[in-house]
Formats: C-alpha cells, sequence, structure tokens
C-alpha cells in the first residue's frame, strides 16, 4: 500500500506550509485540496505522492512580485480547461525576481527551473528554496535538456526584448512529450519597431491579435497545438496589453478556430492603458 502521512506534516514536509500550526491555518481556511477535493482536517492521512495544492491568498502581500498574478491569472482561466501544476517540474524562463516561480512552488510544483539571462535577481526566499534550481547569466535561446538536468513537464515565460518566436524551438526542447507550455506573448516586441505607437505601446488591438497570431502559427509549424488564449490581468511596461498562450506538444488546431480564440482574447481583454507592472 502507498505510504501515507498527516495531511499537516506533508504540507510542511513539501513547503507549503511554514509549520504544522500554519498548515493546520491553511487547511481551515479552505486554502488546501487533495487530488482536487478540499481538506477539511489536517490530521487527515494522504498518500505521500497525492496532489496537493493550497491556494492562493490574493490578499497575500508575501508575493516575489506583484507580476504573480500575471501568472496566476492565466492558471485561472486554464486549469478548469486541465492545465495542471501540482507534482511537475517546471521552467521559469526569464525568471526574473521569481514572481512566477513563486505561483509555481505555492500551487505544489515539485521543482522549478529558474532561468535568466541577468544574476542575483531572484528574491531570497527563492534562491534559500531547495526546489528551486537557479540557472543565472543564462540565455534561453540556446537552452538544452541537458543544462537543466532534464526534461520538464511545465513551461512558463516572461521573456522581454526579444520575440518569442525565436526562444519557442529552445523551450520546446527542453519540454517532455506530454508537457504543457504557457508563454507570455508581447505584442510589442512582435510587431516590429515600425509599428509600434508612442511610448513603444501597441494601441491597436487588430494589431495585437495579429501579434498573437502570428506565434501561434509559428508554434504550430513546431507540432504545437493550440489549448487557450488570455489577456494577463496585469499591464506590462507603459501600459501594454499581454496574452498567454497554453501551447501543448503533438496536438493540433484548426486555424479557424485559433484565430477565434485569439480574437476573443483580445477582445475580452484590457485595453491599453497608461503604466504598467514589472514582474
Amino acid at each position: 500500500m502507498p505510504r501515507k502521512a498527516r495531511l499537516d506534516a506533508e504540507l510542511v514536509r513539501r513547503g507549503l506550509a511554514r509549520s504544522r500550526e500554519h498548515a493546520t491555518e491553511l487547511v481551515a481556511a479552505g486554502r488546501v485540496t487533495v487530488r482536487g477535493m478540499v481538506a477539511r482536517k489536517s490530521a487527515t492521512a494522504v498518500e505521500i505522492d497525492a496532489p496537493v495544492v493550497v491556494a492562493e491568498d490574493v490578499d497575500d502581500p508575501g508575493w516575489a512580485s506583484r507580476g504573480a498574478h500575471k501568472l496566476l491569472g492565466a492558471l485561472e482561466a486554464f486549469e478548469p480547461a486541465g492545465l495542471t501544476v501540482a507534482d511537475r517540474r517546471c521552467l521559469d524562463a526569464g525568471a526574473s525576481t521569481g514572481g512566477f516561480t513563486d505561483v509555481l512552488l505555492r500551487r505544489g510544483a515539485r521543482e522549478v527551473v529558474a532561468v535568466d539571462v541577468g544574476y542575483g535577481q531572484l528574491v531570497w526566499k527563492l534562491q534559500t528554496d531547495d526546489r528551486v534550481l537557479i540557472h543565472d547569466r543564462t540565455n534561453v535561446r540556446s537552452l538544452t535538456p541537458e543544462d537543466i538536468g532534464g526534461p520538464v513537464d511545465l513551461v512558463v515565460a516572461d521573456l522581454s526584448f526579444i520575440s518569442l518566436k525565436l526562444v519557442l524551438p529552445a523551450l520546446l526542447a527542453c519540454a517532455s512529450p506530454d508537457a504543457d507550455l504557457v508563454p507570455m506573448i508581447k505584442p510589442q516586441f512582435e510587431v516590429g519597431k515600425q509599428r509600434l505607437g508612442s511610448g513603444g505601446v501597441v494601441r491597436d488591438a487588430e494589431l495585437r491579435a495579429e501579434a498573437v497570431l502570428e506565434v501561434v502559427r509559428f508554434a504550430a509549424e513546431l507540432g504545437l497545438g493550440l489549448r487557450g488564449v488570455v489577456a494577463s490581468p496585469l499591464p506590462g511596461p507603459s501600459g501594454n496589453v499581454e496574452y498567454f498562450a497554453w501551447l501543448r506538444p503533438g496536438s493540433s488546431t484548426e486555424a479557424d478556430a485559433a484565430e477565434a480564440l485569439v480574437v476573443d482574447a483580445v477582445r475580452q481583454g484590457p485595453q491599453t492603458s497608461g503604466k504598467g507592472s514589472h514582474r
């Protein structure tokens, strides 16, 4: 029979709670799920390999950055359709201070490979977390599975000053055959400088849709099917509206269906605003 442990002890072992008392508080608040079901008692026996997730506290000021709420918005949109984080090995491309890494860990990721071209940007609590493998001064464009200790099950990406089309091949190469990829698509880095509006903002909704579609079509050429598209709940620099695409290897999406998903995401998402936010 599978080994079991008390839920509060398991939460502490996995780093999802600071102490058993904290674990009890999380359970009492209804924030802990085991295999998708809300846990009611901290003393409940759970299998040590069971998916256990602690839901985020939207009022929690302790995120590594405000950018964490970008990925949270995407997960809330895609998880009902089957996207999972719990117990998966993940890659955070363009980790910066670690907003996305923080979200993945709190969602139950087994391990997060945090890659960034910069150095020493991750907040201290993530630098000292045994579940985080840090690869600073690393260009994602040339990343290989060997660089990060093997393939990953989930890829997230928040990259700037480069077209996503230039890094998707490397991200895909680092993904397992049944992985999910959830990169941010930033129209301001896809449309070309000559088509940017004042302040470097893509204000035309049709142009934003075109930028997202170009990335989706390129992904399709790599064998990545589109499962969903959603606008980021927080704007990027200068108020640019950005988008998350949910891609999966070995699947395909009809061109008309993909276009409909993109157009709908652009229509329903926020429009350009003032100042944006960073990770």
